[in-house]
Protein backbone atom coordinates (compact mmCIF):
# COMPACT_ATOMS: atom_id res chain seq x y z
CA UNK A 1 0.00 0.00 0.00
CA UNK A 2 1.18 3.58 -0.86
CA UNK A 3 1.90 5.51 2.21
CA UNK A 4 0.24 8.65 2.18
CA UNK A 5 0.53 11.37 4.03
CA UNK A 6 3.99 11.60 2.78
CA UNK A 7 6.78 14.77 2.19
CA UNK A 8 8.88 14.11 -0.97
CA UNK A 9 12.07 16.47 -0.58
CA UNK A 10 14.60 16.86 -3.40
CA UNK A 11 14.87 18.83 -6.13
CA UNK A 12 13.19 20.46 -9.85
CA UNK A 13 15.25 21.33 -12.93
CA UNK A 14 14.28 22.74 -16.14
CA UNK A 15 16.39 22.18 -19.48
CA UNK A 16 15.63 24.29 -22.12
CA UNK A 17 16.88 22.60 -25.45
CA UNK A 18 16.06 25.41 -28.06
CA UNK A 19 17.42 28.66 -28.41
CA UNK A 20 17.92 30.47 -26.20
CA UNK A 21 19.06 27.66 -23.98
CA UNK A 22 19.44 27.40 -20.45
CA UNK A 23 19.50 25.19 -17.08
CA UNK A 24 18.39 25.40 -13.74
CA UNK A 25 17.87 23.66 -10.44
CA UNK A 26 16.74 24.28 -7.40
CA UNK A 27 15.25 22.77 -3.94
CA UNK A 28 11.52 21.59 -3.67
CA UNK A 29 9.59 19.73 -1.54
CA UNK A 30 6.21 18.20 -2.68
CA UNK A 31 3.51 16.35 -0.24
CA UNK A 32 1.32 13.49 -0.88
CA UNK A 33 -1.86 13.14 0.57
CA UNK A 34 -4.87 11.21 0.51
CA UNK A 35 -7.38 13.44 -0.34
CA UNK A 36 -10.37 11.51 1.88
CA UNK A 37 -7.86 11.90 4.56
CA UNK A 38 -7.52 14.99 5.15
CA UNK A 39 -10.02 16.51 7.56
CA UNK A 40 -8.74 13.57 9.91
CA UNK A 41 -4.94 14.66 8.83
CA UNK A 42 -6.03 18.12 10.14
CA UNK A 43 -7.52 17.20 13.42
CA UNK A 44 -4.07 15.21 14.28
CA UNK A 45 -1.74 17.61 13.00
CA UNK A 46 -0.50 20.97 14.70
CA UNK A 47 0.82 23.15 12.01
CA UNK A 48 -1.48 21.41 9.18
CA UNK A 49 -4.95 22.95 8.51
CA UNK A 50 -7.55 22.02 5.82
CA UNK A 51 -10.19 24.24 4.14
CA UNK A 52 -9.16 26.34 7.14
CA UNK A 53 -5.79 28.94 7.58
CA UNK A 54 -2.82 27.70 9.10
CA UNK A 55 1.29 27.43 8.96
CA UNK A 56 0.63 24.84 6.52
CA UNK A 57 -2.80 24.80 4.87
CA UNK A 58 -4.76 22.72 1.65
CA UNK A 59 -7.87 24.15 0.79
CA UNK A 60 -10.45 22.75 -2.18
CA UNK A 61 -10.69 25.92 -3.98
CA UNK A 62 -7.36 25.74 -4.56
CA UNK A 63 -7.85 22.91 -7.06
CA UNK A 64 -10.33 21.92 -9.99
CA UNK A 65 -12.66 24.53 -10.55
CA UNK A 66 -11.36 26.22 -7.64
CA UNK A 67 -14.94 27.10 -6.48
CA UNK A 68 -14.64 25.09 -2.99
CA UNK A 69 -15.97 21.83 -4.64
CA UNK A 70 -14.80 18.81 -2.40
CA UNK A 71 -11.77 17.00 -4.00
CA UNK A 72 -12.94 13.57 -3.84
CA UNK A 73 -16.80 13.95 -5.47
CA UNK A 74 -15.39 15.96 -8.06
CA UNK A 75 -12.06 13.94 -9.48
CA UNK A 76 -14.97 10.92 -9.06
CA UNK A 77 -17.18 13.17 -11.37
CA UNK A 78 -13.87 13.78 -14.06
CA UNK A 79 -13.77 9.84 -14.30
CA UNK A 80 -17.23 9.06 -13.96
CA UNK A 81 -17.81 11.61 -17.38
CA UNK A 82 -15.32 9.80 -19.14
CA UNK A 83 -15.98 6.00 -18.08
CA UNK A 84 -13.29 5.47 -15.94
CA UNK A 85 -14.21 3.72 -12.67
CA UNK A 86 -11.41 3.46 -9.66
CA UNK A 87 -13.95 1.05 -7.81
CA UNK A 88 -13.91 2.85 -4.77
CA UNK A 89 -9.95 3.08 -4.36
CA UNK A 90 -8.16 5.67 -2.97
CA UNK A 91 -7.00 9.09 -4.70
CA UNK A 92 -3.92 10.74 -3.89
CA UNK A 93 -2.44 13.96 -4.24
CA UNK A 94 0.91 15.14 -5.30
CA UNK A 95 0.84 18.75 -4.46
CA UNK A 96 2.38 22.23 -2.46
CA UNK A 97 -0.34 23.38 -0.01
CA UNK A 98 -0.19 26.72 1.13
CA UNK A 99 2.78 28.26 3.13
CA UNK A 100 1.77 31.03 5.27
CA UNK A 101 -1.24 31.21 3.27
CA UNK A 102 0.39 31.35 -0.33
CA UNK A 103 0.08 28.63 -2.78
CA UNK A 104 1.76 27.99 -6.33
CA UNK A 105 1.50 24.55 -8.31
CA UNK A 106 2.96 24.99 -11.79
CA UNK A 107 2.11 20.99 -11.36
CA UNK A 108 -0.43 18.94 -8.95
CA UNK A 109 -0.52 15.08 -9.87
CA UNK A 110 -4.04 13.12 -9.17
CA UNK A 111 -3.13 9.76 -8.81
CA UNK A 112 -6.23 7.65 -9.13
CA UNK A 113 -5.91 4.24 -7.65
CA UNK A 114 -8.17 0.96 -7.90
CA UNK A 115 -8.38 -1.17 -5.23
CA UNK A 116 -5.09 -3.43 -6.11
CA UNK A 117 -3.22 0.28 -5.49
CA UNK A 118 -2.66 -0.05 -9.57
CA UNK A 119 -3.35 3.52 -11.11
CA UNK A 120 -5.96 3.90 -13.55
CA UNK A 121 -6.19 7.35 -14.20
CA UNK A 122 -3.59 10.31 -13.51
CA UNK A 123 -4.53 14.09 -13.85
CA UNK A 124 -1.34 16.71 -14.34
CA UNK A 125 -2.97 19.73 -13.32
CA UNK A 126 -0.97 22.54 -14.84
CA UNK A 127 -0.98 26.07 -13.09
CA UNK A 128 0.13 28.91 -15.23
CA UNK A 129 1.29 32.46 -13.88
CA UNK A 130 -1.76 34.30 -15.08
CA UNK A 131 -3.90 32.40 -12.36
CA UNK A 132 -5.15 29.80 -15.05
CA UNK A 133 -5.74 25.95 -14.28
CA UNK A 134 -5.68 23.36 -16.86
CA UNK A 135 -5.62 18.97 -16.45
CA UNK A 136 -4.07 16.45 -18.71
CA UNK A 137 -5.80 13.39 -17.74
CA UNK A 138 -3.69 10.44 -18.67
CA UNK A 139 -5.13 6.64 -18.89
CA UNK A 140 -5.84 3.22 -21.08
CA UNK A 141 -9.40 3.72 -21.12
CA UNK A 142 -9.67 2.02 -17.88
CA UNK A 143 -6.81 -0.60 -17.74
CA UNK A 144 -4.45 -0.63 -15.05
CA UNK A 145 -1.42 1.96 -15.52
CA UNK A 146 1.70 0.10 -14.37
CA UNK A 147 4.67 1.98 -12.95
CA UNK A 148 6.32 3.91 -14.17
CA UNK A 149 3.65 5.38 -16.07
CA UNK A 150 4.45 6.66 -19.53
CA UNK A 151 1.91 8.45 -21.31
CA UNK A 152 1.55 11.85 -23.49
CA UNK A 153 -0.75 14.73 -24.50
CA UNK A 154 -1.21 17.22 -27.00
CA UNK A 155 -0.22 20.67 -25.70
CA UNK A 156 -3.86 23.15 -25.57
CA UNK A 157 -2.57 25.13 -22.50
CA UNK A 158 -0.88 28.56 -22.41
CA UNK A 159 2.56 28.07 -19.91
CA UNK A 160 5.41 30.24 -21.23
CA UNK A 161 4.94 33.58 -23.14
CA UNK A 162 8.39 31.98 -24.50
CA UNK A 163 6.95 28.32 -25.94
CA UNK A 164 4.30 28.21 -27.92
CA UNK A 165 0.93 26.19 -27.66
CA UNK A 166 1.73 23.09 -29.85
CA UNK A 167 3.66 20.59 -29.97
CA UNK A 168 3.23 17.49 -27.14
CA UNK A 169 3.93 16.36 -23.58
CA UNK A 170 5.59 13.28 -22.41
CA UNK A 171 4.89 11.98 -19.12
CA UNK A 172 6.86 9.62 -17.14
CA UNK A 173 5.93 9.18 -13.45
CA UNK A 174 7.88 6.83 -11.22
CA UNK A 175 6.02 4.51 -8.63
CA UNK A 176 5.07 6.76 -5.36
CA UNK A 177 7.96 4.62 -2.91
CA UNK A 178 10.79 5.93 -1.16
CA UNK A 179 11.71 7.92 -4.42
CA UNK A 180 10.09 10.04 -6.76
CA UNK A 181 10.89 11.30 -10.28
CA UNK A 182 8.12 13.17 -11.99
CA UNK A 183 9.38 14.06 -15.97
CA UNK A 184 7.64 15.97 -18.39
CA UNK A 185 9.21 16.48 -21.77
CA UNK A 186 8.00 18.95 -24.44
CA UNK A 187 8.59 18.19 -27.68
CA UNK A 188 7.48 19.73 -31.45
CA UNK A 189 8.31 19.15 -35.14
CA UNK A 190 11.88 20.08 -34.18
CA UNK A 191 12.41 17.90 -31.10
CA UNK A 192 12.80 18.23 -27.72
CA UNK A 193 12.13 21.93 -26.56
CA UNK A 194 11.91 21.91 -23.07
CA UNK A 195 12.01 19.30 -20.11
CA UNK A 196 11.06 19.35 -16.05
CA UNK A 197 12.02 16.76 -13.84
CA UNK A 198 11.03 16.64 -10.22
CA UNK A 199 12.78 14.07 -7.88
CA UNK A 200 12.45 13.46 -4.30
CA UNK A 201 12.87 10.59 -1.47
CA UNK A 202 10.09 10.26 1.22
CA UNK A 203 9.71 11.50 4.50
CA UNK A 204 7.53 10.82 7.00
CA UNK A 205 4.70 14.09 7.42
CA UNK A 206 4.74 14.86 10.63
CA UNK A 207 4.86 18.32 12.53
CA UNK A 208 8.72 17.96 13.40
CA UNK A 209 9.73 16.81 9.79
CA UNK A 210 7.63 19.63 8.99
CA UNK A 211 9.21 22.37 10.87
CA UNK A 212 12.74 20.98 9.60
CA UNK A 213 11.39 21.30 5.55
CA UNK A 214 10.06 25.00 6.58
CA UNK A 215 13.44 25.97 8.54
CA UNK A 216 15.69 24.60 5.67
CA UNK A 217 13.43 25.83 2.36
CA UNK A 218 12.07 28.63 1.47
CA UNK A 219 8.02 28.14 0.78
CA UNK A 220 8.28 25.93 -1.90
CA UNK A 221 5.00 27.78 -3.92
CA UNK A 222 7.04 30.91 -3.44
CA UNK A 223 10.06 29.60 -4.39
CA UNK A 224 8.93 28.11 -8.06
CA UNK A 225 7.07 31.71 -8.89
CA UNK A 226 9.87 33.83 -8.27
CA UNK A 227 11.89 31.00 -9.96
CA UNK A 228 10.08 31.02 -12.84
CA UNK A 229 9.90 34.45 -13.27
CA UNK A 230 13.69 35.11 -13.00
CA UNK A 231 14.24 32.29 -15.68
CA UNK A 232 11.72 34.06 -17.77
CA UNK A 233 13.37 37.26 -17.59
CA UNK A 234 16.88 35.44 -18.83
CA UNK A 235 15.42 34.18 -21.67
CA UNK A 236 14.16 37.42 -22.51
CA UNK A 237 17.23 38.88 -22.31
CA UNK A 238 19.41 36.47 -24.31
CA UNK A 239 16.25 37.26 -27.27
CA UNK A 240 13.85 34.52 -26.76
CA UNK A 241 10.77 34.86 -28.95
CA UNK A 242 7.68 36.31 -27.23
CA UNK A 243 4.55 34.14 -27.65
CA UNK A 244 1.17 36.02 -27.03
CA UNK A 245 -1.40 34.39 -24.49
CA UNK A 246 -4.62 32.58 -26.40
CA UNK A 247 -7.16 32.22 -23.90
CA UNK A 248 -7.48 29.37 -22.51
CA UNK A 249 -9.26 25.82 -23.45
CA UNK A 250 -12.92 25.47 -22.30
CA UNK A 251 -12.72 22.91 -20.46
CA UNK A 252 -10.92 21.99 -17.39
CA UNK A 253 -10.03 18.63 -18.33
CA UNK A 254 -9.21 17.04 -21.41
Amino acid sequence: MIEAPALYVGGVTHRRSIAPKYFFRYRYAAFLFDVDDLPALDARSRLFAYNRRGLISLHDQDYGPRDGTPLRPWIDSVLAERGLDTADGRVLLLTVPRVLNHAFNPLSVWFCLDRDEQPRAVLCEVHNTFGEVYGYLLHQDGAPMPFPIRSQATKVFHVSPFLPVDGEYRFRLSALTESLAVAIGYHGEEGRRLSAVQTGERRPLTDGQLLRILGRLPPPGLRALVGIHWQALKIYLRGGRFHSKPEPPKELVG
